[in-house]
């Protein structure tokens, strides 16, 4: 028995599940998590020793790569200092202002521990500001898991079959709308019945919760129009996106604007933490000068904004990684796609600079129902054929693929052999 297999049967005697996280769990897959013990560049090391090429990435905050050398030494730096005083820091100071000036639809911003947290809290000063109580999101986009966002949600909910959540009262999504991503006439629809109750239409700008799935040209254009017409705010929810499409994140790359932004875990370079921020005028009525209140004692953490303003100020001051990034998603997943025209195959894959995600299906996936029509078991498979070719993946057809600038030439063409040898012998 394997040392991951021994961990996990004392996990589950005391952790639902065996995991602190639905999505790490591999009971989809038909295997047991395997438990990691470090991680360096692009390659993630488990209990047993082996060596994987991690396409995970923490779920997206490790751009540069596991072990930074210059995120892990501000970090040695700061816990010299101590670890957490509930007080106001300098370095938050620093952080609010380096995002501020450099990022012209986030005038104001405030910190929290995550990026379900800052998601609730940018929907709460949403319907603060404009005195509505109704939002819309989309089927199949996942915003975190607090009451009012578990309905269609995409991600983990997907993978375990599992629609919405148990111990969510009815009352609490009373006024969630679910629109169809890709589809500007669904959110019309609901603006033109509910428009004067509609405080927000929060979306991810790019999908990557139920796989990654692209906006068509227009969609998110048209949802500021919308938003406007109608006077709702746009919320982009950028955990993925932020600062991984580009510094400025989806709004930079497609050039749309939108009123409020949340960010997740990238902005502590993988540590716990998170941020929504956008117009002054919305963002002053958070507490503790307007009457919409959020509060955390661990927000601006001095650890994690020391980590998150070393890869922030990285990222900042090489645009040039984001060029490369490109050209990494494109000779990965580009490859992949050869790969699948070569062999025949109808599967689909969908990516966009370092984000990506193979469907196992023939249809061209645009939304929640395209994406549900992907064969798990199938998907199943694949990921245990290359988990024991040594390519780590999130075990969901759900979930993305994540590249960094630590992966290398080799570990892209070392995955697209282990591809082709897959697809070869099915």
């Amino acid at each position: 028995m394997s040392e991951s297999e021994k961990l996990f049967q004392r996990a589950v005697k005391r952790i639902p599940g065996g995991v602190n996280s639905p999505v790490r769990a591999y009971g989809a897959i038909g295997e047991t998590p395997r438990f990691i013990r470090r991680a360096d560049g692009c390659y993630i090391y488990d209990v047993d020793g082996n060596q994987y090429i991690d396409y995970i990435d923490s779920w997206g905050p490790m751009i540069l790569g596991h072990n930074h050398p210059a995120v892990r030494e501000s970090v040695a730096r700061a816990i010299e200092n101590g670890l957490s005083f509930g007080c106001a820091t300098e370095i938050e100071v620093q952080m609010a202002e380096f995002i501020c000036e450099r990022i012209p639809h986030v005038e104001m911003v405030r910190m929290v521990n995550s990026g379900t947290e800052a998601v609730m809290s940018a929907i709460r000063a949403a319907r603060g500001f404009t005195g509505r109580d109704k939002i819309i999101k989309f089927a199949g986009c996942y915003h975190g898991h607090s009451d009012s966002l578990l309905v269609s949600a995409g991600s983990g909910v997907m993978t375990g079959g599992i629609p919405d959540s148990a111990g969510v009262p009815k009352g609490c999504v009373a006024d969630t709308m679910t629109a169809a991503y890709n589809d500007l006439d669904s959110v019309k629809t609901l603006l033109e019945r509910e428009g004067s109750q509609v405080a927000a239409v929060i979306v991810e700008p790019v999908a990557a919760n139920m796989g990654v799935v692209l906006p068509e040209e227009g969609f998110l254009s048209g949802l500021r129009t919308l938003c406007d017409e109608y006077g709702a705010l746009l919320i982009f929810d950028e955990v993925i996106t932020g600062f991984r499409l580009a510094f400025g994140g989806a709004a930079q790359y497609y050039n749309v604007r939108p009123d409020l932004v949340t960010y997740g875990k990238i902005i502590g370079a993988g540590m716990p933490v998170g941020a929504y921020g956008g117009r002054r005028e919305i963002m002053e009525m958070v507490s503790p000068v307007g009457a919409v209140y959020q509060a955390g004692t661990l927000s601006g953490n001095p650890i994690a904004m020391a980590a998150g303003l070393t890869q922030l100020t990285l990222l900042y001051e090489h645009p040039e990684i984001y060029r490369e990034l490109e050209e990494k998603g494109e000779r990965l997943y580009g490859g992949m796609e050869a790969i699948l025209a070569k062999k025949g195959i109808g599967y689909r894959l969908n990516h966009i600079a370092s984000l990506g995600s193979l469907f196992f299906t023939d249809r061209n996936v645009r939304d929640y129902v395209s994406a549900k029509s992907a064969d798990t078991a199938a998907f199943a498979e694949y990921f245990k054929a290359m988990l024991k070719s040594g390519i780590h993946l999130a075990p969901s057809q759900f979930e993305a693929m994540f590249l960094s600038t630590a992966h290398t030439e080799e570990a892209i063409e070392a995955t697209l052999e282990a591809v082709e040898k897959y697809f070869s012998a099915v």
